[in-house]
This record gives C-alpha cells, structure tokens and sequence, in this order.
C-alpha cells in the first residue's frame, strides 16, 4: 500500500532540507580551521609562521641602501610578496619530499663544507654575524637550494632535449642576427649586490649579500679563487647573484663593441682582456647614485669579428642549443610550479587579516 507515499513525502521534506542544511553548516564551521597569531599560512596542513615571515622582512629590509621609510600599507605589500615566496618554498618542499628528493645531511654538509672553504674560519663567522643569520639558518637555505636543484632536474632539466633539426631550424629562422654587423665580445660576469630579491639568491649555494660591507667582501673572495684557477663558470653559477646569468654560469651572451664603448670604466677594462681573462672588481654605480649598488668581476670567452657565423661554427650551435634549452626550461618551471600551486591546499591568513582589515575601515 503506497497510498500515502506523497503526503508523507511532503510532510518529511522541509525537516530533511533543515536537517541538510544544519549538517552542511556544521560542515562548513568544522573545515575552517582555526590559527593561532605566530601562524600566517598553511601549506597542505602545514604551517608558515609568523616569525619565518618577519625575519626575511627584515634581512630585506637590511639589504636596501639609501632607503625612505616605508608606509605601513608598503610594508605589508612587501610582507605578501615575502609571503608569497615561502608558500612556493614550502609547496616545493613538500613535493621534493613525496619524491624523496629532499637534501640529504650528508648533501648539506658537502656544500657548507665547499662553501667556507672560501672564508678563513674568522671571516665566515664574521659574514654571519653581518648578515643576521645563523648557521642553522644558512643550513636551511642549503637543504633548500640543494632540494629544489633535486627536483627540477627530475622534473623538467633531464626531460629537455634539443634536436639537431629544432638548432637548425632557429638559425635559417634567425640567420640574420648571426650576421655580425660589427665587433662583438661574448662575456660572462659575476654580481654581487646588498641589494634585496624577492625570488631569493638565484645561485645554487643559495648565497647572498645582505650588506655592502658584506658584498665587497664576497666579491672580493671570489676573486681570489678565480685567480686561484677557479672556473669562472662554476664561480657564477654557485655564486652570482643576477637572476638573469647566474644558472647560466654567468653568461651574457655576445654584446657589440658599440654598446660596451657607452660605458667607459668597462670599456677600459674589457677591451683590454684575452680570451679567458677577467677584470679586477668593477663597482656597479647607476647614473646619479652617490654610491656602488653592487659590484662586478668580467670574463671575456671570446672575441667575433663582424660577417655571417656559419651554423657549422660549434660556438654557434652551442649557443641555440643553449638557448633553446633555457627558454624551454624556463617555461616548464613556470608551468611546474603553477600546476603544484593548483593542487595544493593553501590558506593565507596575513592576506585573509589584511583583507578583512581593510573591508572594515
């Protein structure tokens, strides 16, 4: 007998839509977790603190030279680029360590090792001292440089390949800008800077000038082990701080005699060197500045003459090879990167405070 099915029906249904309702909300109260004040993110659970937070504020704050003070709106706009940054780091971290690609003790210790070999035992602590930072924390910043290397070149340098037809192809496209219409001087260099980057040290040591004093004499150590016979490739992709040349083992690719001739001081230099020789260190001192924002050791790898470069020339084929692999291998991070940012769990709770904070003024 289903008789009365509809009115029972119609009877239960407004208490189920309430109990649905009830149970959703309780649901919904129950997934957002509560904070406390030292945590301003979470990664997949895990938590970014506070204290993380305002101690690269703050080495950034040191590392900026001739700086006006910074509103309180400035301030947290740099807080959440900082932010940023540490969420990437960590998202990173936590795919490393799902694919057991995590530095090692014994990997860190290596590069620490490498590392103050540079310095008298005095001299590094010293550098520390200047910097803010401890050993713990230099350790850290290793354990992550060292991981993240791990992992990009599991997951994206080792699956680049560059055919012979895709080189050809980019020259007979390109012909043109192998058609020397003057001299120029392929070069590398290597920077150091007290200047702030947001991204972090681009250089696999994960090393950076926090100061000036603290970049005149990481420039000048450098120095001493390229006159020791140090390969200034090896130099530069370790300890270099320009974003731009830095994983490339510093190099600037060819840059025409004109454009060198601009700049005096360089040119005075440069023009001087054979090929594998290297300038003295070159303060980097922007038009107007009363004082260096960086400084700068070059290297001349070789010298063309005006006239057509043949694709049989093997410089030039390593050149496209080389190109072709770092724009393919810079995309691919971008892409990597984006994709681990979309399947993680991420709550930002600084951006969340400043948000509301703002809404309710």
């Amino acid at each position: 007998m289903h008789l009365n099915t509809p009115n029972s029906t119609r009877t239960r249904a407004p208490w189920l839509f309430v109990a649905a309702l009830t149970v959703l909300s309780l649901a919904a109260t129950g997934c957002k977790k509560e904070h406390g004040a030292d945590v301003v993110a979470s990664v997949n659970g895990h938590a970014i603190m506070r204290t993380d937070l305002d101690k690269n504020f703050e080495d950034a704050q040191r590392s900026k030279q001739d700086q006006q003070p910074e509103t309180e709106e400035q301030a947290k706009s740099d807080k959440l680029s900082i932010l940023r940054t540490l969420i990437d780091g960590e998202i990173i971290e936590q795919r490393a360590a799902k694919m057991n690609l995590t530095a090692t003790n014994e990997e860190v210790d290596s590069k620490l090792t490498e590392m103050k070999s540079h310095y008298t035992e005095e001299q590094f602590s010293q550098m520390l001292k200047e910097s803010g930072r401890s050993i713990d924390e230099v350790r850290r910043d290793l354990r992550r440089s060292i991981t993240l290397d791990k992992l990009l070149n599991k997951e994206i340098n080792s699956k680049i390949n560059v055919t012979d037809g895709e080189v050809g192809n980019f020259y007979n496209t390109h012909k043109a800008d192998f058609n020397l219409i003057e001299n120029k001087l392929h070069l590398a260099q290597i920077i150091v800077t007290a200047q702030a980057s947001p991204q972090g040290a681009p250089n696999l040591q994960g090393s950076k000038a926090t100061t000036d004093a603290d970049a005149r004499k990481k420039i000048a150590t450098l120095k001493a082990q390229l006159d020791s016979g140090a390969d200034f490739a090896a130099v530069a992709a370790n300890y270099s701080e320009d974003p731009q040349t830095a994983t490339n083992g510093g190099d600037m690719g060819f840059v025409a005699e004109s454009q060198l001739r601009q700049d005096v001081p360089v040119w005075a230099e440069v023009s001087k060197l054979k090929a594998g020789e290297n300038t003295p260190v070159m303060p980097i001192t922007p038009p107007g500045a009363k004082a260096p924002v960086g400084y700068v050791i070059y290297h001349l790898v070789s010298r063309e003459v005006a006239g057509q470069r043949d694709l049989n020339n093997p410089a030039v084929q390593q050149s496209i090879r080389d190109q072709l692999r770092n724009t393919r291998s810079q995309l691919l991070k971008s892409a990597y990167l984006e994709m681990l940012r979309d399947q993680a769990k991420v709550e930002n709770y600084y951006a969340e405070d400043i948000f509301k904070a703002g809404s309710a003024s």
